[in-house]
């Protein structure tokens, strides 16, 4: 280590202007800063490199990872930083963690946090060490009760003693796909799911998580009726967006079971996000549901959970009652959490190879009449717990062999950037790609304004639903009915088409195009302004609102309609209000004044993280002209999948999605190693 580097790591004074810093030059979180500073108030005598590595601690969260890994860190130090993207030279070199740390040994590191009261042995110390990972208390604790509910929840629990027979009203046919006889991994969950009070069921778009579990439900509440007593269950998601497309889905569903109508009946159709669940408590991190005060219930069942975040995982794992099934279902290759923590992709890293136990195939084989004879599966044993309550659904009903999604989704899922181009290349129906001249080429808002030419239905863009605004609307005499309808069918209508982003700032990033498709809307006549509140503007609803009934997530669109008038004869005046879907699958609308909306921002553009739990007929994304540290093979799976019917990939340079596509998401945490 030079002899400068040297003296800022044993000054605390020179390490505290140097992280002065790198909060100036938004590489570090004025928190970050904060806290590094408290720290060494309450320690004087901590060393630098401890003050330093509380710094990177606190700054890793705001990059999802629960703690900071000291020997990555010493590989790659600048990866513990919130750098420039590719291609944006930093001022001063020198100042960079690959710098400054360079030629530390992890030894020396470890040495700095002997001794400190800030790493003591007692629970109110701020910071732990565990190995070779340094944690902010806070997120220790929810690791390890995390870890510790699930290992709890492992133990089995008694199945139905006629499982098999339940198994074959529920799955009457074997499945066969393509001409094929394949394994059922949807009975096979039932089937797992039915003897344990944890149950992970992961799997890609269309491979059926939703209809595994309405049948699961089925099961388990009639085999409670015919015991005499009915099952209290719940349904729930992290979002309103994703809780509102749940419960579309499950309606339709129920109403097919083949169960009586009695059983139907004590099956929940209406899903409810993780707030409302527990409880929120204005302006506290706390729930009204917790430990002390359990959820009265006896099976949760909870989607999209690779959006829960490590913090709400261990609240909603405090609540849930002992005797309690838990059923989380999640794509694992989505995107993880904003928040900190993997937890799905965690639990699910083994997934694919399912490491049974010979006890568990033999068992599953037994009550389910299916052979197990995946390729993929590896063969494990009792001590893998974990692996033993996890089943991944393998045959997509959404994307068949045909798909050009499909073929996308699964080589970017794997990494394979030659396959993914090649399949771009070849043309398919429902895929489109896009590469752009420069920032004003015009063909890219002919793709968001109108769509694409294509055979059968068009995937349109975002005239559409403007087009139909104007075109449709009711006479000013019509009935509240008609009204309605219009207002239902403009938001539809809307939905059927989304731009995202991988960023926020730059020309490629939510921000600047917003305001350029509302210019470009405005231009074409559609709009009336691109500025403040106007009729079409579509918003999205960025924080819970329980006063108003919306939740994070949730997509509006601002329309005038008519107030009643003020005398009689009077004609009726419009005014604008944003209408919002109610999220109870009822199809009713809500609508509400602009001015008592805070928390709102518009959205013909949003980032693939936003669009998580929503599907849309035509998706777009859009890729930067840089590599940004966000941009990987998640993040395009992610948005990949969000297409229910044609897919369009926009690109502002050469080789960014290749190279997108080969990097991968890594959060550091401890969970799976807590759980052995």
């Amino acid at each position: 280590m030079s002899q400068h580097l040297s003296q800022t790591l044993r000054e605390r004074g020179e390490l505290l202007v140097l992280l002065a810093t790198w909060t100036e030059r938004g590489w570090l979180r004025e928190l970050d800063r904060a806290l590094a500073l408290f720290f060494a108030e309450l320690d004087p005598t901590a060393p630098p490199l401890l003050i330093l590595g509380a710094a990177l601690a606190s700054h890793q969260l705001g990059q999802g990872h629960v703690c900071l890994d000291l020997a990555t860190t010493l590989a790659d130090p600048d990866f513990a930083l919130s750098l420039p993207p590719e291609g944006e030279e930093a001022e001063n070199a020198a100042l960079l963690p690959s710098q400054l740390l360079a030629g530390l040994e992890l030894a020396e590191w470890l040495a700095a946090f002997t001794g400190s009261p800030l790493l003591a042995g007692e629970d109110a110390a701020p910071l732990v060490l565990a190995g070779q990972c340094l944690y902010l208390r806070r997120y220790w604790d929810y690791e390890r009760r995390v870890a510790g509910r699930i290992a709890e929840r492992l133990q089995a629990s008694a199945a139905p003693g006629d499982l098999a027979q339940r198994l074959g009203t529920l799955f009457p046919e074997p499945l066969v796909l393509d001409g094929v006889r394949r394994t059922d991994w949807q009975k096979l969950a039932c089937a797992l799911a039915a003897q344990g009070r944890f149950t992970l069921i992961t799997g890609g778009p269309g491979t059926g998580k939703t209809t595994t579990v309405v049948r699961l439900l089925a099961l388990l509440q009639e085999a409670a009726l015919d015991a005499g007593q009915a099952l209290r269950l719940s349904l729930a998601a992290p979002t309103g967006k994703a809780a509102a497309r749940l419960t579309e889905s499950i309606g339709a569903q129920v109403a097919s079971l083949p169960v009586a109508e009695a059983v139907r009946q004590h099956i929940p159709t209406e899903v409810t996000t993780l707030h409302r669940l527990l409880g929120s408590l204005p302006d506290s991190r706390h729930f009204r549901h917790h430990a002390g005060n359990p959820l009265p219930l006896d099976v949760l069942v909870v989607d999209e959970a690779s959006m829960i975040d490590l913090e709400m995982m261990a609240n909603l794992l405090d609540a849930l009652p002992a005797h309690a099934r838990l059923i989380l279902l999640g794509d694992k290759d989505q995107l993880a959490s904003v928040e900190a923590g993997a937890v799905l992709g965690d639990l699910c890293r083994d997934a694919e190879a399912g490491c049974y136990s010979q006890s568990t195939r033999a068992w599953l084989e037994q009550q389910s009449g299916e052979h197990l004879d995946d390729p993929a599966l590896r063969p494990g044993n009792d001590d893998q717990a974990l692996a033993q309550h996890i089943v991944m659904l393998r045959h997509s009903r959404r994307f068949d062999s045909g798909s050009g999604i499909g073929r996308l989704a699964r080589a970017v899922n794997v990494g394979d950037a030659g396959t993914a181009r090649t399949t771009l290349a070849a043309g398919s129906a429902d895929l489109h790609a896009l590469r752009l001249a420069d920032e004003q080429d015009r063909a890219l808002e002919r793709l968001l304004l109108d769509g694409l030419s294509a055979a059968g239905e068009r995937p349109v863009g975002y005239a559409h639903y403007l087009e139909r605004m104007h075109q449709q609307r009711p006479a000013p005499s019509a009935d509240e009915d008609s009204w309605q309808r219009w207002a239902a069918g403009v938001l539809a209508d809307f939905e059927r088409f989304q731009l995202l982003c991988a960023v926020r700032k730059g020309p490629w990033g939510v921000e600047a195009l917003n305001q350029r498709i509302a210019e470009a809307l405005l231009r074409r006549g559609l709009l009336a302004q691109d500025h403040g509140w106007y009729e079409g503007r579509p918003v999205l609803v960025t924080r819970n609102d329980y006063s108003l009934g919306l939740m994070n997530g949730d997509i509006g669109i601002a329309l005038r309609l008519p107030e009643p008038p003020e005398s009689p004869g009077a004609e009726p005046r419009q005014v604008l209000r944003v209408v919002f879907p109610r999220n109870d699958g009822s199809g009713a609308l809500r609508y509400i004044l602009p001015s008592r909306l805070g928390a709102v921002e518009t959205v013909f553009a949003m980032t693939v993280h936003k669009s998580q739990g929503s599907e849309f007929a035509h998706c777009a994304l859009i890729l930067p002209d840089t590599l940004n540290p966000v941009l990987t093979k998640e993040l395009v799976y992610t948005g990949i999948t969000r297409a229910r019917h044609w897919f369009s990939l926009v690109e502002s340079r050469a080789g960014i999605f290749e190279q997108a596509v080969q990097r991968r998401v890594e959060r550091r945490s401890g969970l799976r190693e807590a759980l052995g």
